[in-house]
């Protein structure tokens, strides 16, 4: 190996179409979570409207505020720093493992056979004869000889 992999070599977003994301993703530098419009505008000014709220509620101080949607932006890109540590490892798997894997976890379908007993009817509870009572020598443990 040369050296560590280019970052955008893991890109998810292709170099061209960066400029089309959201403002908050762009600022972030998320290259494997993808939040659309909608989730940023509630990554952002859903935490700052609801630390607003809470403020006027008088339930937190008003640095809630600033340390709201920082705290949800740290929380967003240790997601996206996650998902680019699962997705190295998950690179680095060989393909027979990946293969094998698959194998593994596929499900299996057919059927069962099942022998047929003449003596069995739905419903019905068939009783067998009780074993023979135990006797004292298989009770007892055995003894040892010196």
């Amino acid at each position: 190996m040369t050296g560590p992999p280019n970052r955008t070599a893991w890109a998810t977003i292709p170099a061209d179409e960066e400029r089309y994301r959201p403002l908050y993703a762009r600022l972030l530098n998320l290259r494997f979570v993808n939040p659309g419009g909608v989730l940023c505008f509630l990554f952002f000014e859903g935490t700052v409207a609801l630390a607003v709220l809470l403020a006027l509620a008088e339930l937190v101080t008003w640095w809630a505020v600033l340390v709201l949607p920082a705290v949800v932006a740290a929380m967003v890109k240790l997601n996206d720093m996650v998902a680019a540590i699962v997705v190295r490892s998950a690179a680095l798997v060989p393909e027979q493992e990946r293969d094998r894997f698959r194998r593994q976890m596929e499900p299996v379908v057919g059927r069962a056979r099942v022998e047929w007993i003449t003596h069995s009817v739905p419903g019905v509870v068939v009783t067998v004869d009780a074993p023979p009572p135990h006797t004292e020598a298989q009770t007892r443990p055995p003894t040892q000889s010196q």
